[in-house]
């Protein structure tokens, strides 16, 4: 197969393989990548597991015929793309080895040497140069094992992303890559999110073009739905609006109380309901939906004084893979003792931004008048947000909404003149009068939004809560709408001025119009009535306080000598910050900057 002029697929299918690690079902087989470089001197990137010795070697046959690659370049250790360095380094002796130091070790333990003779090792910042090809390493430690290394093809601006991007399945099978690549991620690599998002800030500096992952197809179109994947599956935000419910049933009432509780749910607005029965569930496949949807329901019986099995083992893979920012409901079933509430509740103490609702259904032996209320309470609780994203159940003149605005963090929404939306964050926002209700917004005038609602006269203020995570500052605060899309990749919903209001990280939002402007030099101060207004959740406002000591990462500071923007943490290095100086990442001003202490 051809990827460039220069770079060739060399790869394997794996249609034997019916558990991928010893766990993972694959019914479509497995593909194992490894690909050559062609250019003055030649590498060859990565081999492939041990079933496929011969056929990769004939691979690299029909390329070279009878002369020797130049570099074996290792990127992961794992023996699927790793097994055959042994054969290979003995067929051709005079090819020289590359990888990391960590590598390295590894393969004295796999091979019983570290081709001390004819090895390069490199780390981050090194390169490669092939002739017109250059290749430079970046470090990835822990994506997914410490040894890792990823090369970028600076002629051809391919990314060779070792396990990075890739997927279950062979490449001669057509499927959706989204679910398989969500259920590879977040059983392999779901543990490493802080490493992924460390990989994918340092990708961001790269002109890619072409990424070529170690597993599943190359990607060459519309990359940025991929990138956005990976970066809400490694920050652990929400993918998609929908409740999941993970139930175990021993004769059957509590699978009556479930399939009950689906019902009220969907009368109740929830766009999507998911139901695993995890003793006759696939399980990687239930964990998958955990980490895509925003809300979980468990439902399981006492059992030993403890819970079934199988939910057991079920909170356990969400909670050694960094489960987090999500709302939980509880459904315990006992007849005369009954603690699994209790039990599920305690084994979530671990994880960061757990929200449990305030409704807990107890159920004694099967369903009677008390525990039907307490299913139709949790209903209400679970639906409250999606009720209000609907346009036929919403309710859309709740004022209190106007009582989640404090001195906080909002996302102003607008619609150019073009059709194209745009957004961004503020920080001053103010409930003027009550009879009738006021509201002043004040933006900068330097922001493409100012220039927006100048011209439009409306808005939507979208109240951010504690459970928003930094990702949703960088889209919208540290970029300008003029040429990005901010919403790429976004599920959309409109309140009924047209423009968009936010569904994940708000609690409400108001939909403004302006009626009168203050002019104030540097900024506008927009005093606007209300035309609609919803509340989606209970989560408090975030503060700026609270975002600054709990959402924005801590600024590396050590070793450098400078000033530090206090809005986002960049950092400008040199005595003096000019007075005039306009943080890139934020906009904010040198007002806005500290010295590095």
């Amino acid at each position: 197969m051809k990827i460039t002029d220069d770079i060739r697929y060399i790869g394997v299918n794996d249609h034997q393989v019916d558990l991928f690690e010893g766990q993972y079902v694959v019914p479509n087989g497995m593909a194992y990548n490894s690909y050559a470089i062609l250019d003055s001197k030649t590498a060859i990137m990565d081999t492939v597991d041990q079933h496929f010795t011969h056929e990769w070697l004939d691979n690299i046959h029909k390329i070279f015929g009878d002369k020797a690659p130049d570099y074996l370049i290792v990127q992961h250790m794992e023996p699927d793309h790793a097994a055959n360095i042994g054969v290979f380094m003995n067929l051709y002796k005079t090819t020289t080895i590359v990888s990391s130091a960590k590598a390295f070790a590894m393969m004295q333990n796999f091979f019983g040497t570290e081709f001390e003779d004819r090895r390069i090792v490199v780390a981050e910042g090194d390169t490669l140069s092939l002739g017109k090809h250059t290749l430079a390493f970046v470090a990835a430690p822990m994506v997914h094992w410490p040894e890792v290394i990823v090369t970028y093809d600076t002629c051809d601006k391919v990314l060779f992303s070792a396990d990075g991007f890739g997927k279950f399945g062979a490449l001669d099978v057509q499927e959706d890559w989204a679910c398989e690549a969500r259920r590879y991620f977040i059983g392999i690599v779901g543990k490493y999110g802080a490493q992924v998002q460390a990989l994918l800030k340092k990708a961001a500096g790269l002109d890619i073009q072409i990424i070529c992952p170690l597993h599943g197809p190359i990607l060459t179109e519309n990359l940025g739905y991929y990138l956005n994947l990976y970066n809400i599956w490694s920050s652990y935000d929400v993918e998609s609006e929908g409740i999941v419910i993970a139930c175990t049933s021993v004769y059957g009432h509590t699978r009556a109380a479930v399939d009950q509780l689906v019902e009220k749910l969907k009368i109740k607005g929830a766009p999507k309901v998911v139901v695993h029965d995890l003793a006759r569930t696939d399980m990687a496949e239930a964990v998958e939906d955990a980490f895509r949807y925003g809300k979980l329901i468990l439902a399981t019986t006492t059992y030993n004084a403890e819970i079934f099995p199988f939910m057991r083992t079920f909170i356990e893979h969400l909670t050694e893979r960094n489960y987090q920012n999500r709302m939980i409901g509880l459904i315990e079933n006992g007849s005369w003792a009954p603690c699994a509430a209790r039990v599920m509740h305690d084994l979530f103490n671990r994880c960061k931004n757990i929200r449990f609702t305030d409704t807990t259904v107890h159920i004694k032996s099967a369903l009677n008048a008390e525990s039907s209320a307490q299913l139709e309470s949790l209903a209400d609780e679970m639906c409250q947000g999606y009720k209000n994203m609907q346009e036929t159940t919403a309710v859309k003149n709740d004022l209190s909404a106007l009582f989640n605005i404090g001195y906080g963090l909002y996302v102003i929404t607008s619609k150019d003149e073009n059709g194209r939306d745009n957004g961004l964050i503020v920080n001053t926002v103010a409930q003027l009068t009550n009879t009738p209700n006021r509201v002043a917004v004040t933006i900068n005038k330097q922001n493409y939004s100012y220039h927006v609602i100048k011209q439009t006269g409306i808005m939507n203020l979208n109240c951010i809560s504690q459970d928003a995570p930094f990702a949703l500052f960088e889209r919208f605060g540290f970029q300008s709408g003029r040429t990005v899309d901010k919403f790429a990749g976004m599920e959309i919903c409109r309140s009924d001025n047209g423009l968009v209001f936010l569904t994940q990280h708000v609690n409400s939002f108001l939909s403004l119009k302006v009626e009168n402007y203050i002019d104030l030099d540097t900024h506008g101060i927009f005093i606007c009535s209300i035309s609609e207004s919803r509340v989606l959740s209970k989560v408090e406002t975030m503060t700026y306080t609270y975002y600054q000591n709990n959402v924005k990462p801590k600024p590396q500071t050590e070793g450098k000598k400078g000033w530090v923007c206090k809005i986002c943490g960049y950092i400008y290095e040199g005595d003096e910050l000019p007075e005039d100086f306009v943080c890139p990442l934020c906009k904010h001003g040198a007002s806005d900057f500290e010295p590095i202490k």
